[in-house]
């Protein structure tokens, strides 16, 4: 077995505090001059006699076991197990290793160290991580990795591709012992597999680099093992394999790429020419390990002729002889390389070098030991004709580096391309070429829309021989791999194929720049709008009772209820071509309707002007195109789903513009550069959400709306469901449909515009919370979206500002009219720092108390009731009951009492509510009817006459359906006529009813 270096013992005894481990164990350490004392757990100590050096980091006990040592031997005294094993736990970094008062120490026999394989596991499994554990092991083990350095194999892609390991023992430490079921069971498995000795239990390859043979699947076929330790007695194998016949071909997947193969006689061999750039090669289990695996993989992958490298000795040579005979009965050609005499391949390269053209040389100057027949059946190549014993032929080195090679030759650019396009299929994607007999088909350059890259798959043919591969024709070594492979495929010369692939080359720039020139030249397509598509979008758009129209659309499509919700919904997607937009966050319990909400208002919007996804990644929204947000509305379906992109979002939304700096490679020199990307706002956002709490920073920068849940909602849901399943329901789907094309092309005819608010000085707003300062924006875009939307109802100003023209709409009082309402029902429940389910929650249960009070004849602050009580009236889940009224209590509207039985709790509620606390407001907000503001033409706001500006009156508030009446528009020219008439405005009178005396 492989011995422990002296230098890491010395390490571990050196840095593993002894004193940490005596405490870890349980016992009390007191100072004692420059020692510490203790009780010793290895015997009755009644006085202290246990003595700790944190000098020398060395214990003692001076008292009845006479003991002592180092951290390794105090690990081997408590947990039972040997010097190896006490090593290996110090190794795993486990100091504390058992806690309390032990005085009889017996051997453990549960496994300390973890075990890599489970009992659950069956044999693939079981190898597969005996594989892996190996692995590790040898990456972390400096005598194995100089072992394969002293070899020659150096290179770093080695290891890892061939998942080489170390076998030390350690394996059969993290097992459990034998007289345990869990570690019957394992080692048990492990002795079938060969991976432990029957015999002796102890790991069969233990001091050995391993050498896993996998199958093209990854499974794992055999293993073959080296001892590394030096002076082991006479007799002990130094070469070992797992019990049983050999499976499987090492490096088969050479055989898969390459026709011709370098065979060697051990598996270091075939790494030694693998490190030095031969990957088309395999090796047998030894002079006579030539197996029927080998067989049937030689004639499965269609090898073609055999380098036979095996050794330089008489074995060698005999072995090599019998190989010839047998390829010979397979049809393959074989070729003898010979090394200098008593040379293996591994000792020649470590004396020769460097090794990538010693190597070389060789393959070159290999014997070539004849051609064999072909059979009558098989096909001859028509290009050149087969070698034969009288006439041999140098052998072509097999995929050798290219060493001193010059260039390819350089086609120029002025060059004539005379190659045959057969032809160019857009639909596919594929062009056709000819020279020639060669034959080439060309996919995928439709995807290359840049000039760094080329890209594509190139099938190359000849009567019936191909080749196939992916490839950027940009990048040298692909193509030198390409032709190559493609040579050997086509039975021609490199050379041929070199300047075909040039002309192809040449043509394929000249379709792709087309392509390129295209695409920018193309103007970004617009969806079509037919004249009368457009009219009737315009007469929309112009109708002076807009908003009940668009509430009307909304019920028609399907969604009864949440008047505001929907308008504050539809104002918000307007709002995209602000240079500020809305931010809308639709919060509610699961099911109550938030995604039905967002779905319709989203239906509206034209499918080039919104994104929606269901999740997104946290560096997803900088790689997007630089103009792909600018003025659409960004959909997410569910805030979780955007947790990760929060950063993002919330910058996109404040600052309007996302910037990212990124580590790319330059395709032109193949260096790391620094790149940059930009994504540009403004950006309207709008998410669904059913957490209970919402990030503070979110709920600072978007309008929450919560999902109406009452009972009487949801009986007119169940009223519309029912509907659908009938022939009226069918005919209004087929209405539903004309409605969404209407509004679509409606909002196709919104264009941004600046808008401008002559009343913005006048205005008022809650100033009591920090948090009113986003508040306040919010309000403001609110109402220049109000103002957006009647875009068309309102005539179109200009001023010039340092010789440049601009061009604005202003603001209307009946646009504040609107948005105060709507703000009022957005906001007016949450500046009270209470959730909207929270404060219907708060409403319901004053409504419980109330009744119940009234019922009782009883005081409102002698009423107790229970949180079963709150469910059974308000229908909620036990879930939200708990959450809302802990917070409630938290906020003291809710005062808890302990109740009669047990721990439970009875509730007192301390709030009452006022004559309007039931409706939502936001006080201080200026009242548009007492006030004196006038509008564009100086008329004032707060006569009998008010001027509404064209802004649509009558709309339904949650309750109720305002009574119309006769309105103010513009004149039938609106986008020349600055000419109004006035008239009564009942949304006006609404807003004065519900807000009267707050100025």
């Amino acid at each position: 077995m492989a011995r422990i270096p002296d230098d890491e013992i010395q390490r571990l005894k050196n840095e593993i505090s002894v004193e940490r481990l005596v405490t870890s164990f349980g016992v009390e350490l007191k100072r004692h001059g420059a020692e510490l004392i203790g009780r010793c757990p290895f015997h009755d100590d009644k006085t202290p006699s246990l003595v700790v050096s944190p000098k020398t980091n060395l214990w003692h006990c001076l008292g009845k076991c006479n003991i002592g040592g180092s951290a390794i031997d105090w690990v081997m005294r408590t947990q039972g197990v040997s010097f190896r094993h006490a090593v290996e736990l110090l190794k795993a970094d486990h100091p504390s290793l058992a806690a309390g008062e032990v005085h009889v120490v017996k051997k453990g026999t549960t496994a300390k160290l973890e075990s890599p394989v489970t009992t659950d596991a069956d044999e693939q499994q079981t190898l597969l991580s005996v594989v892996e554990f190996y692995h590790k092991t040898l990456k972390e083990s400096p005598e194995a990795l100089r072992y394969l350095e002293s070899r020659g194999l150096t290179n770093a892609e080695m290891v890892g591709h061939f998942k080489l390991g170390f076998a030390n023992r350690k394996l059969g430490l993290t097992l459990p012992d034998k007289n345990r079921k869990a570690g019957a069971d394992l080692r048990g498995r492990l002795q079938r597999l060969g991976i432990l000795r029957a015999e002796s239990g102890h790991e069969h390859m233990n001091g050995s680099v391993v050498f896993p043979v996998f199958s093209l699947a990854g499974e794992v076929l055999g293993m073959y093992g080296r001892k590394i330790t030096p002076g082991l007695r006479e007799g002990t194998p130094l070469h070992l394999y797992l019990p049983g016949p050999h499976r499987g071909v090492f490096n088969e997947e050479a055989l898969v790429v390459s026709k011709e193969i370098i065979l060697c006689e051990s598996i270091i061999d075939t790494l030694t020419f693998w490190c030095a750039g031969f990957r088309n090669v395999t090796c047998s289990y030894g002079v006579n390990g030539f197996t029927d695996d080998h067989r049937a993989a030689f004639q499965k992958h269609g090898t073609r002729s055999v380098w036979i490298a095996y050794d330089r000795d008489e074995a060698g040579d005999a072995a090599a002889e019998r190989l010839k005979e047998e390829l010979d009965k397979l049809g393959i050609t074989s070729h003898r390389v010979l090394f200098p005499k008593g040379m293996d391949a591994n000792e020649y390269a470590r004396k020769v070098t460097p090794a990538e053209q010693s190597l070389a040389v060789l393959l070159n100057k290999a014997e070539w030991w004849g051609a064999v027949k072909k059979k009558p059946a098989a096909k001859e190549k028509t290009s050149a004709p087969e070698p034969t014993p009288e006439a041999p032929v140098e052998p072509i080195p097999l995929a050798a580096p290219i060493v001193n090679e010059a260039p390819a030759p350089v086609i120029s650019m002025a060059a004539e391309v005379d190659i045959e396009v057969v032809s160019v299929s857009a639909a596919n994607d594929e062009i056709v070429m000819r020279h020639g007999d060669r034959r080439f088909r060309i996919r995928g350059l439709g995807k290359n829309l840049s000039h760094d890259l080329m890209k594509v798959n190139v099938l190359v043919s000849r009567q019936d021989e191909f080749h196939v591969d992916t490839l950027d024709l940009y990048a040298d070594r692909q193509r030198a791999a390409f032709l190559k492979r493609a040579a050997e495929e086509l039975g021609l010369k490199e050379d041929i194929l070199r300047k075909d692939l040039g002309r192809v080359f040449l043509k394929l720039e000249e379709l792709r720049d087309e392509q390129i020139r295209k695409t920018l030249e193309a103007a970004p397509q617009e969806a079509q709008m037919s004249e009368e598509d457009r009219t009737e979008a315009l007469a929309l758009l112009r109708d002076p009772k807009l908003l009940d129209r668009i509430l009307d659309d909304f019920a028609k499509c399907g969604l009864v209820g949440e008047e505001s919700n929907k308008l504050i919904g539809y104002l918000a997607v307007i709002s995209r071509h602000l240079e500020s937009p809305l931010a809308v966050v639709v919060q509610s319990s699961s099911a109550a309707g938030k995604s039905s909400l967002m779905d319709m208002v989203l239906a509206f919007v034209p499918e080039e002007e919104r994104i929606q996804y269901s999740a997104m990644t946290g560096q997803s929204l900088y790689y997007m195109g630089e103009m792909d947000l600018k003025h659409k509305v960004l959909a997410i379906v569910e805030e979780e789903g955007a947790s990760r992109a929060s950063y993002a979002l919330k910058l996109l939304q404040s600052e309007g513009v996302l910037t990212i700096a990124s580590t790319g490679k330059d395709p032109a020199t193949g260096k790391l550069v620094t790149q940059q990307y930009r994504v540009e706002g403004p950006v309207m956002m709008f998410l669904t959400t059913t957490a209970i709490d919402i990030d503070e920073e979110l709920l600072n920068r978007c309008l929450v709306l919560s999902v109406n849940a009452d009972r009487e909602q949801t009986q007119a849901i169940h009223r519309l469901q029912r509907e659908a399943q009938t022939l009226e329901g069918l005919m209004k789907r087929q209405e539903r449909r004309e409605l969404i094309r209407l509004h679509q092309n409606a909002q196709r005819l919104l264009k941004p515009i600046a808008v401008v608010n002559p009343y913005a000085k006048e205005l008022t707003f809650p100033d009591s919370l920090t948090r009113t300062r986003r508040d306040h924006m919010k309000y403001l875009t609110l109402i220049r979206a109000v103002a957006l939307l009647h875009q068309h109802q309102r005539s179109v100003r200009t001023t010039t500002w340092r010789g440049k023209t601009l061009e604005y709409i202003e603001v209307t009082p009946g646009d504040i009219a609107i948005a105060n309402r709507l703000v009022s029902e957005a906001m007016g429940r949450s500046l009270d720092e209470l959730r909207p389910e929270t404060r219907r929650m708060l409403l319901l249960i004053d409504e419980m108390v109330t009744a119940q009070c009234q019922q009782l004849k009883i005081e409102r602050n002698d009423f107790r009731f229970s949180r079963r009580d709150v469910r059974h009236h308000t229908g909620w889940s036990a879930t939200q009951v708990r959450i809302h009224m802990d917070r409630l209590q938290e906020m003291e509207y809710l005062l808890a009492h302990r109740g009669g039985r047990g721990q439970s709790f009875v509730y007192e509620l301390v709030f009452e509510r006022g004559d309007n606390t039931s409706k939502p407001h936001i006080p201080g907000l200026i009242d548009v009817y007492d006030s004196n503001l006038t509008d564009p033409e100086g008329q004032l706001a707060g006569s009998k006459r008010g001027q509404n500006g064209g802004v649509t009156e009558g709309w339904r508030s949650a309750e109720t359906r305002m009574d119309t009446g006769s309105n103010g528009v513009f004149a039938p020219n609106h986008e020349n006529s600055t000419s109004v008439e006035i008239d009564e405005n009942p949304v006006v009178a609404a807003h004065r009813h519900n807000h009267a005396g707050v100025r």
